[in-house]
């Protein structure tokens, strides 16, 4: 008998649940197919039946709290699934003694012995039950039909337990509402400049790169230049210490069937409009498919969310501790501005950035967001670094 065991837990990560089964006992499962997924409250682990078998137990329902190499079920070893008896169908059952013209009625009617109790002497069938079970069954098909579902949905509550993941992002966001002093600013940015230059090299951009330039990278590039210049942004505070970080780890808000995930780019000053892109590309695909794991969650000084992607216009990001600022950006919509005296039609977007006010001023917050909008505006400042 082989056990099913939790994963080992990251020591940041006290317990998990059981948050579904993939099979039920007696299943045969193939080597490496997922028997079951622990949820923490970072990341979704699944786990892989280590050998061929049939699952014999189970020993932790879904909703269970668990700890690490905590017993889930038992497997037993098999290297092929048994073989099922076929089941018989309602004809190969023999009816129950009954006379043959009470056997000639039920199969013209189409009745099953099964759906009689037959009333006479040892069970047996006689015509009056068949027309007494005729005539219910009649009953039933003339009575007027209610539309259940209908009926049921317009005045009725679904309650479902929360999942670990939506948990914890429950208490973090009300953490950071509650013990930070939050404040956001906003700016507007002219994007014609960089869905220009999108334009004009996105088809030799992807022949070489394999993949399509987007707006994130250039986003990621604007903010670690900006972090550059303000150290404030990419610092947190510990206690009564500041904790300035020399390091460029940004997180990007990914939204998932379970909730919304913040994975880490790490050192983004290093890498290239290309490998931003598929860095994003690859954590996005994992949030979606839960395969994100808990080192690339951990971390990041800085966070990046994309609102706009859904159609926002504008909003106010909310910090994620213990970093000290969050940039929203938003929906690019075409909008009458004046230049050089001139209403002209440009694909305009809101920044914000909020901030924790305990460590980052006013001034600070205003110029680094100047800042992210001068480099969006003009990204040859990102080449050039100026």
């Amino acid at each position: 008998m082989i056990d099913i065991l939790v994963p080992e837990l990251p020591e940041s990560v006290a317990d998990a649940s059981v948050a579904v089964w993939h099979k039920e006992v007696g299943d045969f499962v193939e080597r490496d197919e997922v028997l079951v997924e622990i949820e923490t409250d970072k990341v979704v682990l699944e786990v892989p039946a280590s050998e061929s078998g049939i699952l014999q137990e189970i020993a932790e329902e879904q909703g269970a709290t668990v700890l690490s190499k905590q017993l889930l079920g038992k497997l037993e070893a098999a290297e092929t699934a048994p073989e099922i008896p076929e089941a018989k169908s309602e004809k190969d059952v023999q009816v129950a003694d009954a006379s043959p013209s009470v056997r000639r009625l039920m199969h013209e009617k189409d009745i099953a012995a099964q759906d009689i109790n037959g009333s006479g002497k040892g069970g047996v069938i006689t015509r009056d039950d068949v027309e007494q079970y005729r005539k219910v069954q009649n009953q039933q098909a003339t009575a007027p039909q209610v539309d259940i579902v209908a009926a049921v949905a317009a005045r009725s509550d679904k309650r479902v337990p929360m999942t670990r993941l939506r948990k914890r992002v429950a208490e973090r966001l009300l953490a950071a509402k509650n013990s930070t002093a939050m404040l956001t600013t906003f700016n507007e940015v002219n994007m014609q400049p960089i869905m220009a230059l999108r334009q004009k090299y996105q088809e030799i951009f992807e022949k070489k790169h394999g993949i399509r330039l987007g707006f994130m990278s250039f986003y990621v590039k604007a903010v670690t230049e900006a972090l550059k210049r303000y150290p404030e942004m990419n610092a947190a505070i510990d206690g009564d210490d500041i904790v300035y970080h020399n390091f460029f780890d940004i997180s990007i808000a990914v939204a998932t069937p379970r909730g919304l995930v913040t994975p880490v780019l790490r050192d983004t000053d290093s890498l290239t409009l290309a490998e931003i892109e598929k860095e994003i590309r690859s954590l996005a695909v994992k949030g979606k498919d839960a395969k994100l794991t808990v080192d690339e969650m951990t971390g990041g000084n800085f966070t990046i969310t994309n609102g706009g992607v859904f159609g926002s216009l504008l909003s106010t990001p909310i910090i994620n501790p213990p970093q000290a600022a969050i940039l929203g950006m938003h929906k690019i919509q075409d909008r009458p501005m004046a230049v050089a005296g001139k209403v002209e039609i440009l694909p305009m977007m809101y920044l914000a950035l909020s901030y924790d006010h305990r460590l980052i001023d006013g001034k600070e917050s205003v110029h680094f967001l100047v800042t992210i909008k001068e480099l969006l505006e003009d990204p040859a400042r990102l080449l050039l670094d100026i």
